[in-house]
């Protein structure tokens, strides 16, 4: 494992120890996760997201609950609440990861898709600065936003906005309402007077163990190699920037922390992503998550002439990341894969159990 940086314990425990922290998504995916790494490191987290979607969703078998110091039901698109909630936590650090972030439903849902990601993503920012103290905001996006012309070429912060599909521009749209936010209220010039620090974050595909979502890549293989069916590949050959879901988390944790410490330098669009030699396919990284289970060549591809668009090559360039903030992936693409593989073939411990071994391991290690 490579170190990274200031990605380990001793100092975002440091940063977050006892800090109020409003996350939103947290019964999502990334946010179980993140849930998780912030109560290790000791912070009092505050959720606030919709109820999950199914009861064996990654939220419910870590035992969720236990783990905040409040969580709330409620909905990004509800202003009101969302502000009243935020408000009265008074809270040090917001991360904002709820989103409708499925390509594949965006296209049956592009108003919602729209609404939750846009218009929710300004509904936190508005929330913000109602905020009477000094905080530091996480604007959760996605390597999406960039207008993709498919060339190979990696996209830097600087690159073009846009979205072909409803959740890339949804999101594209979110970013461009990050940035009229921090130039209309929250201008680093006038810190002393709004007191707001803001970043938007912009992560490749994110893998890794209690991900049970539809349309995505490994959950689609598990579910398949639990019922004993060969795992289906409808875009074999689309290159995508695959990282465990410890390196986003870890990138984002690193940036808010620097970004409490000084404020005027660290805000600003970050992309957190692999390294630029480290792309694999959907079908290679199909065969490397495989072979960890044991099922070696348990897949087959399909050709459907109706899919709607996805793109098919896509790769970020985190330089900007690496050389201000001294960041960097600790974990290739195959170990992200096998470690995924690991968590999904474990049937002895529990979701909680597995995920605290590898924040662990992936964070204490680089201490080492």
């Amino acid at each position: 494992m490579k170190k990274s940086g200031d990605v380990t314990k001793q100092y975002l425990e440091g940063a977050f120890r006892g800090k109020r922290v409003f996350l939103t998504g947290h019964t999502g995916f990334k946010g179980a996760w993140l849930l998780q790494v912030l109560h290790w490191l000791g912070a009092d987290v505050k959720g606030y997201a919709l109820p999950p979607e199914n009861d064996f969703d990654l939220y419910h078998r870590i035992n969720g609950d236990e783990q905040c110091y409040a969580s709330v039901n409620g909905d990004l698109r509800d202003l009101h609440q969302l502000k009243g909630e935020m408000v009265r936590f008074e809270p040090h650090f917001v991360f904002h990861l709820a989103a409708q972030s499925l390509v594949r439903r965006s296209y049956e849902y592009p108003v919602e898709t729209f609404a939750v990601n846009t218009i929710g993503t300004v509904h936190v920012l508005e929330a913000m600065r109602a905020l009477p103290h000094p905080c530091t905001g996480l604007m959760i996006t996605t390597d999406k936003v960039y207008e993709n012309p498919e060339r190979g070429t990696p996209f830097t912060e600087d690159d073009k906005l846009g979205g072909y599909d409803p959740y890339s521009a949804s999101k594209a749209a979110a970013e461009i309402a990050v940035s009229s936010y921090t130039r209309s209220f929250f201008h680093p010039d006038q810190y002393a007077r709004h007191e707001k620090s803001i970043a938007s974050v912009r992560a490749g595909n994110v893998i890794g163990g209690g991900d049970y979502a539809e349309d995505r890549i490994v959950p689609d293989i598990v579910r398949a190699l639990d019922r004993g069916e060969k795992v289906t590949l409808r875009n074999p050959q689309s290159v995508r920037p695959w990282q465990h879901v410890l390196e986003p988390l870890g990138a984002y944790l690193t940036l808010a922390a620097k970004m409490s410490g000084d404020p005027l330098r660290y805000g600003g669009a970050y992309n957190f992503g692999p390294e630029l030699n480290d792309e694999k396919t959907v079908e290679e990284l199909t065969q490397v998550f495989l072979t960890a289970y044991g099922r070696e060549g348990f897949y087959a591809t399909e050709h459907n002439a109706a899919a709607r668009h996805e793109a098919k090559l896509l790769l970020l360039d985190s330089s900007k990341a690496r050389d201000l903030l001294g960041w960097r992936p600790k974990l290739n693409a195959a170990a992200a894969i096998y470690w995924t593989a690991e968590w999904y073939a474990d049937k002895t411990r529990s979701a909680h159990e597995k995920c605290m071994a590898q924040i662990r391991r992936y964070f204490e290690e680089a201490e080492q």
